[in-house]
């Protein structure tokens, strides 16, 4: 199954409404958020329905309670989630900063009881002029879905991350555990960067001036 987080495009929506994708369609759940529907069970009942292309997918978690990054030693760093950008957003050059960096990951985005929910895209954007924490802390894009376990059987085996983030601490729904690295750039304002990966689609974003 593939879920989203939209808005028709007539209306402006910060978060949006959850949504189950079929095909060119997007049904609305009966659910405030993915981690409310992940919590519920993953059931809810189904509202209005749109046609994909009158809708604006956004961030599939706007406001994660955590965000890992793991990287290739196996432990991870924590990302800012209080920059979360939505698919098609604009991002902005941090201060001091000339241009940014791509760096793809996919995402295990967790469900109910710290089992994983499902999977999505990040671009974990890199200011490489900038030195410590702040080369990482500005933006971080999710999107444009997220896809269930049961249709992602490349996800490979997240079971081993997701056990490390866990120890010692709580999971809760919404927490973001991103992995693997895809680097690219540079990107100047105005350009606009397209990461890809087939079965979860395209997470596009323009780079702005601040």
């Amino acid at each position: 199954m593939k879920l989203c987080m939209f808005s028709p495009r007539d209306l402006e929506l910060e978060r949006g409404w959850p949504g189950r994708i079929d095909g060119d369609r997007v049904i609305q759940l009966a659910a405030q958020t993915l981690q409310s529907f992940f919590t519920g069970g993953g059931n809810a009942r189904e509202h209005a329905e749109y046609k994909l292309e009158e809708v604006q997918l956004r961030a599939p978690v706007l406001h994660p309670p955590s965000v890992r990054v793991f990287g290739d030693d196996g432990d991870f760093a924590f990302a800012n989630p209080a920059t979360i950008y939505s698919p098609d957003d604009e991002v902005p050059l941090p201060p001091g900063a000339g241009y940014i960096e791509s760096d793809l990951r996919v995402a295990a985005v967790i469900g109910a009881d710290g089992a994983v929910g499902g999977y999505t895209l990040v671009n974990d954007w890199i200011a490489p002029e900038l030195t410590g924490a702040k080369a990482r802390d500005f933006a971080t894009s999710l999107g444009p879905v997220v896809v269930t376990p049961d249709e992602f059987p490349s996800g490979g085996d997240w079971t081993p991350l997701v056990e490390h983030a866990a120890r010692g601490t709580r999971l809760y729904p919404g927490d973001i555990v991103a992995a693997g690295t895809m680097r690219d750039g540079p990107y100047v304002p105005g350009d606009v960067v397209e990461l890809e990966l087939p079965i979860i689609g395209v997470l596009r974003n323009r780079v702005v001036r601040a």
